[in-house]
């Protein structure tokens, strides 16, 4: 089963307004804003990855969720599954370490154990403190420009060299176990946003869900993806590079949707980092057009990660 099919079943059960249908990054809930987030051994980290980077990234992905939505992170639920104790350990540090970067506490949660030789999973719930708009991902309209807090295509780079190499390191390596939740940005754009979202799944794909919830299409300059030193000196920058960045996973950049006539990257009190870009506009109609330079480019065949149930741990990614 494809994730999007059960998740049209799971509709069903999503009777409360604040589930918003459960086309949305996460609940709204009487001024406070909750999501969820798995990730698990041969999916999202490799078996052989630092343990503290693990427990790091785990809160880190859930922040991100509450960043897209313009909150402030009130305390995490934990579920961890019992393993060997110096992996549980680490694990645990890297976490700690995590909540004290960001003043997240701990307020609870669950453990299990499992047989022998299963895969970690771990999972975690992240409340945070409704700002003055929570932007969902259906408020977008046409003609609104889309902007992109963050660069593309790190992680999926660095998960392509521990692929090749699990004694990789470096700048895209750490960026893939370490995402950085962009919370002071997503707070700056959310007043403004008429849609917005984190990017986790792969820019294109999305997008692709953004524009399905607001009931529009979107045009996309290839050409505008914001890529790092780092990447470009992996991966170089020409058209086979961005579609690469522009579809791969992990990012945990901020797609926003803002009207036409604000320049946030002028108008607005922004952190100094991360970058800001605009990389097109929604439009009328449906689907995702793709220009590099001018030129129509056609849509990948893979516009980013999608979990489904015929896959294979760590298949597909990146």
């Amino acid at each position: 089963m494809r994730e999007a099919d059960l998740i049209e079943r799971l509709r069903r059960l999503a009777t409360h307004p604040g589930a918003r249908e459960l086309r949305d990054d996460a609940a709204v809930l009487e001024g406070l804003v909750l999501t969820h987030d798995t990730i698990a051994e041969g999916v999202h980290f490799f078996p052989f990855d630092p343990p503290a980077s693990v427990g790091w990234k785990l809160l880190a992905v859930n922040l991100s969720d509450l960043a897209a939505k313009g909150a402030a992170p009130v305390g995490v639920l934990l579920s961890v599954t019992l393993s060997d104790d110096d992996w549980i350990a680490a694990f645990i540090d890297g976490m700690e370490a995590a909540c004290e970067s960001y003043r997240v506490p701990l307020l609870g949660g669950d453990t299990i154990s499992l047989p022998p030789g299963a895969p970690r999973i771990v999972g975690l719930t992240a409340v945070g403190r409704a700002g003055e708009r929570t932007p969902a991902r259906s408020g977008g309209r046409p003609g609104d420009r889309l902007w992109v807090a963050g660069t593309l295509g790190d992680a999926a780079a660095g998960l392509a060299l521990l692929d090749m190499d699990p004694a990789a390191d470096g700048p895209l390596v750490d960026v893939f176990r370490r995402p950085v939740p962009l919370l002071e940005m997503g707070r700056a754009l959310a007043p403004h946003a008429t849609a917005m979202m984190d990017v986790s799944d792969g820019l294109l794909l999305d997008l692709s869900r953004l524009c399905a919830a607001s009931g529009c299409g979107a045009e996309v300059q290839l050409d505008a993806m914001p890529l790092s030193r780092a990447f470009v000196g992996e991966k170089g920058q020409d058209r086979a590079a961005r579609l690469f960045a522009a579809s791969g996973g992990d990012d945990y950049a901020l797609l926003a949707a803002i009207p036409p006539e604000l320049d946030p990257s002028v108008t607005l009190s922004l952190p100094e980092k991360p970058t800001l870009v605009c990389i097109g506009r929604l439009a009328e109609g449906h689907g995702i057009s793709l220009t590099d330079g001018g030129e129509t480019v056609p849509l990948p065949e893979r516009l980013g990660y999608e979990h489904r149930t015929e896959l294979s741990p760590m298949d597909d990614r990146g």
